[in-house]
């Protein structure tokens, strides 16, 4: 229980000059717990394990529609056993656990008094809601449920006729009704809450597709808050209105980290393997990546709920269960710079993350320069530096920039964490969102683009906000990007005003994840802007690019940085830095 929940109900118990909670804040006091928890397990489950495809979205694709549907006459799992589940989640280090209670295929996993469409009609036969529930509750888990708005096997739903439901659900004649399935939703939530509660939250999904609308989501936002006032409620409860933010209590970016943000809660849902259900041979995260993910998404001030996909036995699939107790025996010796903590002061990137509480700031680094590791400037003075779990850090700390030291023999090839001591507890971020690179200290040449111009191949109708810090990448907000619109070969070419000798070139993506977006990226540079020989090209996805250029691009004015692919897409960009000589 967190200290905002032990104080309202401290507050409740002391006598009859304290009123008891109000429905308000035991809302604010679920909150603050669940983002102290960090780390949840998200579980996608049902009869689609059969099939090793994925979830909802294989019917009429990889598997036909009547043949998905029957697949629950045959669901049967004879090493289903929730304790093991809660019990992988516990050694994890996960707090919470989210289960698909229905998803998109309209699947129930515990008996609907409105569907035989469900757990209780296969051969399973046991409510998998409840057993996992009460599983959870027995090893001190948090408990909630995903349930898809969207379902494509109840009939009333598909007023668009995009999946198209089983129809012998509706009398001849009657055509689909929205409010029909409204009161269909609302009650099978209802069995949930009161069954199943106290719940976490209400994790939704499927929000985004015709006949549903944000007056709708609203309604089942207020609806969720009636059933339960500490319940928390996802943003995909509905789409927003104009001009205004999602309904529910936090954001969640998918299968990517989030930007930083220490104002709106969000969470990252991800998966640790490619698919969300279970998929034979499916790609696993290394070790390395489940950790830095945690650690990364904690930075940014969000929970990491880290998905799997339970094989058609019921089981956890060993490999990965053993990657989560991997991240759970890290955890063990270094849960104090996640748990509880909030994200900063320094931003997250690729050269690692921070986390902080109170005086004492976590400084998680991936990457190292020789042996340093250069952060932006604080406020608060640092009074002592040491690795966690013990040994002494050099550091040295100026107005405008922290440096910390670590032999490399000190260092931990996966995360390396220096625990910062300030005279004064933390007030706001560091001086900067950027982290110093060589590229700062001169080693490559002066800032060429500081003062140049550009012109684009195409604008998205937003690109005009915050226009004049492309070409400087700082001080604006971190989930802000510019972006083209979306066309075949989009580019954004950079005069710089006169020929140099272009040394190097720090492109950076969206800072809460569209990786995507980069792929097929490419550096060319030209002395007439006409003419252009390429110097540079992608090898891989990722966030940020520094690239020295050798020998540098000799009497080049333009630059441009462009995005082929084989179909329509966005050049999708944070900031663009070129350097070299004039």
């Amino acid at each position: 229980m967190c200290a905002a929940w032990k104080a309202i109900v401290a507050a409740a118990l002391a006598g009859c000059t304290a009123a008891p909670p109000t429905p308000d804040e035991q809302h604010a006091a679920t909150l603050a717990e669940w983002r102290d928890m960090r780390f949840g397990m998200f579980i996608h489950w049902g009869p689609v394990a059969l099939r090793g495809t994925e979830i909802g979205w294989s019917r009429g694709t990889q598997v036909p529609r009547a043949e998905y549907d029957a697949l629950g006459t045959r669901f049967d799992a004879p090493a289903f056993d929730p304790r093991e589940w809660a019990r992988v989640a516990k050694a994890a280090g996960m707090k919470y656990v989210v289960l698909t209670s229905k998803h998109h295929d309209g699947f129930c996993l515990w008996d609907s008094a409105v569907t035989e469409h469900d757990v209780m009609s296969s051969p399973l036969r046991r409510d998998v809601v409840g057993e996992l529930a009460a599983a959870c509750r027995k090893e001190g888990l948090a408990f909630g449920l995903y349930y898809s708005i969207l379902d494509w096997y109840q009939p009333d739903y598909n007023t668009a006729g995009s999946q198209g439901g089983p129809g012998c659900a509706l009398s001849p004649g009657e055509a689909p009704s929205m409010d029909r399935y409204e009161a269909y939703l609302h009650t099978q939530l209802r069995e949930l809450a009161e069954r199943y509660g106290p719940l976490l939250t209400f994790w939704f999904d499927g929000h985004w597709e015709e006949p549903w609308t944000i007056e709708r989501g609203e309604r089942l936002a207020a609806f969720c808050r009636d059933l339960d006032p500490r319940i928390l409620v996802n943003n995909r409860v509905g789409r927003a209105r104009p001009d205004a933010s999602p309904p529910g209590d936090y954001g969640t970016p998918e299968q990517e980290i989030g930007a930083f943000d220490d104002e709106r809660p969000w969470e990252t849902c991800m998966t640790i393997c490619r698919q969300w259900a279970w998929k034979p041979d499916d790609a696993l995260k290394s070790r390395e990546e489940c950790i830095r993910t945690l650690v990364k998404t904690a930075g940014g001030d969000g929970n990491l709920l880290l998905n799997v996909g339970l094989m058609p036995d019921g089981r956890i699939e060993p490999r990965q269960a053993d990657r989560l107790r991997e991240v759970g025996e890290w955890l063990a010796g270094n849960g104090e710079s996640i748990y509880g903590t909030r994200g900063g002061p320094f931003y997250p990137g690729e050269w690692g993350a921070s986390t902080h509480r109170g005086r004492l700031v976590y400084v998680h680094v991936f990457a190292w320069e020789e042996g340093e590791r250069a952060l932006p400037g604080l406020d608060q003075r640092i009074v002592a530096a040491h690795r966690l779990g013990g040994g002494a850090v050099d550091f040295a700390q100026t107005d405008s920039l922290v440096t910390l030291r670590v032999p490399p023999a000190a260092q931990d090839p996966v995360n390396t964490i220096i625990v910062l001591e300030l005279a004064a507890p933390v007030r706001g971020h560091a001086r900067g969102s950027r982290v110093p690179t060589a590229f700062d200290r001169g080693e490559h040449g002066e800032w060429l683009s500081a003062h140049a111009t550009y012109e684009l191949s195409s604008r998205a109708p937003q690109w005009s906000r915050h226009e004049d810090r492309l070409l400087g990448g700082e001080d604006y907000p971190a989930d802000f990007a510019f972006h083209t619109a979306e066309e075949r070969d989009p580019w954004i070419a950079i005069d710089l005003g006169e020929p140099c000798a272009v040394r190097g070139l720090e492109i950076e993506n969206r800072r809460n994840g569209f990786q995507e977006r980069a792929t097929g990226l490419t550096a060319w540079v030209s002395t007439d802007g006409e003419t252009w020989r390429p110097v540079w090209q992608a090898a891989e996805i990722r966030a940020k690019w520094e690239i020295v250029l050798d020998p540098p691009a000799a009497g080049a004015r333009y630059v441009r940085i462009g995005r082929h692919a084989e179909r329509d897409g966005y050049l999708h960009l944070y900031s663009v830095r070129v350097y070299g000589d004039r």
